[in-house]
């Protein structure tokens, strides 16, 4: 694989104008779009559901990177994936059986990731890594965006890129700007969410390309 995937999450965006927002980062060179599901369990916040990917779909061609913060993940995997996810990303703490979950996942045709907390030591998911398609590190608490990066969780990523297949995609999800995007793509990450700098950056273009350069 070669560059560095963005994915701007909309959890940052403007809501009143969801449209308008993903037009912006799809024009200013956005690879995916990374849409956070939050129940208010797992995490504690609440998001936006189904019918509302099922919207985003049809105003943007970028792929949808889903993110299920979610309890019992495998209830709504065939749901969002019918809605329009491109990959589905759960979190390795939700879930008893990795692997009954990444076989679902994939039996829809799209791909499938599973992230971890910050509390999860990167050693105990790396027998997971030959299934997955995609390994998300949290480099905050999931459930609320304008967090402070954790660079302690971002050290993880070596660990995972030492023993990852060559195309596993390694994505990073947490106060992610243009000098810690250098720490995470210094350690082997080769996909980057960020919500806030890209949403409340006055020049979203360049936000984007700073995160890629």
């Amino acid at each position: 694989m070669s560059g560095i995937i963005i994915s701007p999450s909309i959890l940052s965006a403007d809501f009143a104008n969801l449209e308008n927002d993903i037009k912006k980062v799809e024009k200013a060179g956005a690879d995916w779009l990374h849409i956070d599901v939050m129940d208010g369990h797992f995490v504690p916040n609440i998001t936006i559901g189904v019918p509302v990917v099922n919207s985003i779909k049809k105003i943007t061609t970028l792929p949808l990177d889903v993110h299920l913060m979610i309890e019992n993940p495998e209830k709504y995997i065939e749901p969002f994936v019918k809605a329009g996810a491109d990959i589905l990303t759960f979190h390795y703490e939700a879930v008893e059986n990795v692997e009954h979950i990444v076989k679902l996942i994939k039996s829809y045709g799209v791909k499938a990731g599973m992230s971890i907390k910050p509390d999860t030591p990167a050693e105990e998911i790396l027998k997971y890594l030959p299934v997955l398609d995609l390994l998300l590190v949290m480099t905050v608490e999931p459930g609320f965006g304008g967090q402070k990066f954790m660079e302690k969780c971002a050290e993880k990523i070596s660990v995972i890129k030492q023993a990852a297949q060559e195309n596993l995609i390694i994505q990073v999800d947490g106060g992610i700007n243009a000098q810690t995007a250098r720490i995470c793509t210094h350690y082997g990450a080769n996909s980057l969410v960020a919500g806030n700098y890209i949403y409340k950056s006055t020049d979203v273009e360049l936000a984007i390309k700073s995160l890629r350069d």
